[in-house]
């Protein structure tokens, strides 16, 4: 990913978080096999802090499962050429998350340079993260290793999910579901048809592409713009448009 200076996101904290809002990562490796060489999968994770994920993972750690037969899985298995209860790629994989909201800009929007001078062209505003790591895979359930990795995986992405993402955190509304809410023999089922994913982070990047390199009135005209929009995604990134301009505009004066 391309990320200019002026669209860079550095603080890892604010990068770590934006994971965890966004959960939905693409899992991205390149293997040598006799399946496709670049293999990509839609994958949410559970986000383990540095200071939650032990002396292990300095940088976090990713973790996730996905299906037995995905073709992904297929390759890495040809690739290490054997199944033990874990094993490790020795290349990076990529995974990368997008955030909730992105939308074309039109020049129209452009209020202070179009009319001056024309010199304007549409673009694309969109947040993403991404995280280079070595994968762990956890392959038979059976094995101690592997089954204790995927109900404590299966376990902690339910609850995540449930209350971070749904809000069903009980009270006043609705109680989350729980993975003891399904027949333990279903479960045990499940978790027969799919993998351990362990992703131990090495570098994290980012970037918030938010109008924030374009003249003030430019970028105010997208805010506005956008705010007619309306809707979720209109309002979000009218949002994201003045607070990626404060930010950048609070650097200009600190450099």
């Amino acid at each position: 990913m391309f990320i200019s200076s002026v669209h860079a996101e550095t603080d890892t904290a604010t990068l770590l978080q934006f994971i965890r809002e966004n959960p939905l990562g693409m899992l991205i490796t390149g293997i040598e096999s006799s399946l496709d060489f670049l293999q990509c999968t839609h994958v949410p994770c559970v986000l383990d802090l540095p200071q939650e994920a032990g002396q292990s993972f300095p940088n976090g750690r990713l973790r996730a499962h996905i299906a037995k037969q995905n073709p992904q899985v297929k390759g890495m298995i040809e690739a290490l050429d054997n199944k033990p209860n874990v094993m490790q790629l020795d290349k990076d994989v990529l995974v990368v998350f997008n955030g909730k909201h992105d939308h074309y800009v039109t020049p129209k929007y452009y209020v202070e340079t179009k009319p001056d001078s024309g010199k304007v062209v549409p673009t694309w505003n969109y947040s993403a993260v991404q995280v280079y790591g070595k994968l762990s895979l956890y392959y038979d359930s059976k094995t101690p290793e592997a089954g204790a990795f995927l109900a404590q995986q299966i376990h902690d992405l339910s609850q995540h999910t449930e209350t971070s993402i749904m809000g069903y955190t009980g009270g006043d509304r609705p109680q989350p579901w729980k993975v003891s809410d399904a027949p333990e023999k279903y479960i045990e089922l499940m978790q027969r048809n799919i993998v351990g994913i362990e992703i131990r982070i090495e570098k994290i990047q980012g970037k918030f592409k938010m109008s924030q390199e374009m003249r003030p009135g430019d970028r105010e005209g997208v805010e506005k713009g956008f705010a007619r929009l309306g809707g979720e995604t209109g309002q979000a990134i009218s949002a994201l448009v003045r607070g990626r301009g404060k930010i950048h505009d609070a650097k200009k004066q600190t450099a």
